[in-house]
């Protein structure tokens, strides 16, 4: 070999070797990204852009790091940067496209990823790593309530990358079905389930050293509470990464409720597999607070504050609104709570953190349609049949305790929706709720439901009867009358079960047939009505009345007829 042959070998030999140490060094960075070690992954971007200021991948993930802990304006910085000397690069120009979506400028974004899906493409089509940044960013930024960007669009674009054969990027192809997976999710939360989960297995079978996609599939079966499955795949996430922290996290927080003793050993996995940070902490006081040690927790969760120079995670502010609402103390818990969800994103507020605020402005004067606002909000967020009545169950406990028959009656319709076939006792006590409320109608209408769902039990019949009797006040005999037969009719099958219920109906029937001037039937009842009471004086006394209406009716009969055939009632 000679001596030019050699050195053009050793460079080559030299230039895939720094080439790999930097592929590998960029993946480490992206793992530690992933793996919530945000602080790691950004000093290795910052350490590759630094030696290379023109590594586009590096200064991508470098804008991804600070959007990852929602520091808009530093990542607006590296794409603004990158962009003056690599105006048309597409990973760029996606990033920069991440960060209007984030500002609200939704067409500026929509724009610069059509510009990065075009000048990427190339002969054989489109680049599957630009259409799998452009669902990524619009994924990230999209929640259920903001709306920001095109959730449809970022769908199409990663089953358009899933296409696409990426044999030789095997974590190329398992990042894509992963945020393919997340896409899905937003798309159509809780109806999604099942094409999430197979894109998160196949990614898993691709790439079977990548553990994101089992911890999203472990997230998936947490929202469905399906509590086995969720702790197999948190485990099998930390099986492809000993020091995958977010897995600990979740798995810390599931044991506190369950088994202190493991949360404390989660805990530990996780402060040690994380960056070092004084919020690393929060899961210590977050135990404090389970463990009923709510003062401990509050000066945990203030201390972490001042380390983070008053910029924590917003789940800081939550544990303390949690710690102040336990001690009973309800104005500073708002405040906290406030500050929770004025802080916290979207799509990371859980169905709980609305049942928190709910609980926490019901206690508060002129506050109950902020609570009654919070429960429905949890409904909307949570997935699940079985979560969304558990929220409707406490906020109805809630708001029966406070007599603010109102909202309940507001959480019982919502309940009726919801659950597939509701039980007797469900609609007995919305109806009851209505009717306290003084909405009789909706009251009537659930009554009735239950005397044709649940004809055999007395409770529809007599609701039906009471709230009849509120709404027929100016015709009784177009609702109340008819309402208080059926009534009769169902007690009479049963007398003796029944006996103390006759005396009141046949009362209303007295005198409502009474007010009607329908002496006839209001005789009927006053026979029936004597015959079920055992009071002597009373008993003399509905004789007493039958026997004048009775000589009433005979002399009405005994009158001439007019010649339109009504009897005469006496001269003027």
């Amino acid at each position: 070999m000679n001596k030019t042959k050699f050195t053009l070998s050793l460079m080559t030999a030299t230039l895939l070797m720094v080439t790999g140490v930097k592929a590998q060094s960029l993946q480490e960075g992206i793992q530690d990204l992933y793996s919530d070690r945000v602080e790691s992954a950004k000093a290795v971007f910052e350490k590759l852009v630094a030696s290379n200021p023109n590594n586009i991948e590096a200064t991508y993930w470098l804008g991804q790091a600070f959007l990852k802990k929602d520091d808009i304006a530093g990542a607006k910085g590296v794409y603004d940067k990158a962009l003056t000397t690599s105006a048309n690069a597409p990973l760029l120009l996606v990033g920069k496209g991440q960060v209007d979506l984030e500002e609200n400028k939704v067409q500026d974004a929509r724009q610069r990823f059509e510009s990065a899906l075009t000048i990427s493409k190339g002969r054989k089509g489109d680049d599957p790593e630009i259409l799998n940044a452009v669902g990524r960013a619009i994924t990230n930024v999209y929640d259920h309530i903001d709306k920001k960007g095109d959730i449809n669009f970022a769908v199409e674009k990663l089953q358009a990358a899933a296409q696409i054969d990426t044999k030789k990027d095997v974590r190329l192809k398992a990042d894509i079905l992963l945020n393919l997976a997340n896409a899905l999710r937003k798309q159509k939360p809780g109806e999604n389930g099942g094409e999430v989960f197979k894109n998160l297995v196949e990614a898993t079978r691709i790439d079977p050293t990548y553990p994101v996609p089992a911890y999203r599939n472990a997230m998936l079966f947490q929202s469905q509470r399906n509590w086995e499955m969720f702790i197999d795949y948190m485990n099998t996430a930390i099986s492809k990464d000993p020091r995958f922290a977010p897995a600990y996290w979740e798995l810390t927080y599931y044991y506190m409720h369950t088994d202190l003793t493991k949360a404390k050993e989660y805990a530990q996995k996780f402060k040690e597999s994380a960056d070092t940070d004084p919020q690393n902490s929060y899961l210590e006081y977050a135990m404090e607070w389970a463990l009923k040690n709510y003062d401990k927790a509050i000066a945990g969760a203030k201390d972490i504050i001042a380390k983070s120079n008053g910029n924590p995670a917003p789940r800081v502010y939550k544990l303390l609104a949690d710690s102040y609402v336990s001690k009973g103390d309800t104005i500073t818990a708002k405040q906290y709570i406030d500050d929770y969800f004025g802080k916290q994103k979207q799509d990371e507020i859980v169905p709980k953190d609305y049942t928190l605020k709910a609980t926490i402005y019901s206690a508060i004067t002129g506050q109950e349609g902020v609570a009654l606002q919070s429960f429905l909000d949890g409904i909307k967020t949570d997935t699940t049949e079985v979560g969304k009545l558990d929220i409707l169950k406490e906020g109805i406990e809630l708001f029966r305790k406070k007599q603010q028959s109102q909202n309940e009656s507001i959480l019982y319709t919502k309940l009726l929706e919801i659950k597939p076939k509701p039980t007797i006792n469900d609609l007995f006590y919305a109806a009851y709720a209505n009717y306290k409320a003084g909405q009789f109608s909706p009251a009537y209408d659930l009554a009735n439901r239950m005397t044709t769902e649940y004809p055999d039990q007395e409770y529809g019949w007599e609701w039906k009867y009471n709230a009849a009797i509120m709404l027929d006040t100016a015709k009784m005999d177009s609702l109340a009358i008819p309402a208080a037969q059926e009534w009769i009719g169902f007690i009479r099958k049963d007398s003796a079960k029944y006996a103390a219920k006759f005396n009141g109906v046949y009362g209303y029937m007295v005198q409502t047939y009474n007010k009607l001037k329908d002496y006839e039937n209001t005789v009927v009842y006053l026979e029936l009505l004597k015959g079920v009471t055992t009071d002597p004086a009373r008993i003399e006394s509905y004789q007493t009345s039958i026997n004048q209406l009775n000589e009433y009716l005979k002399k009405l009969k005994a009158q001439p007829k007019t010649s339109g055939g009504a009897a005469t009632t006496g001269s003027k």
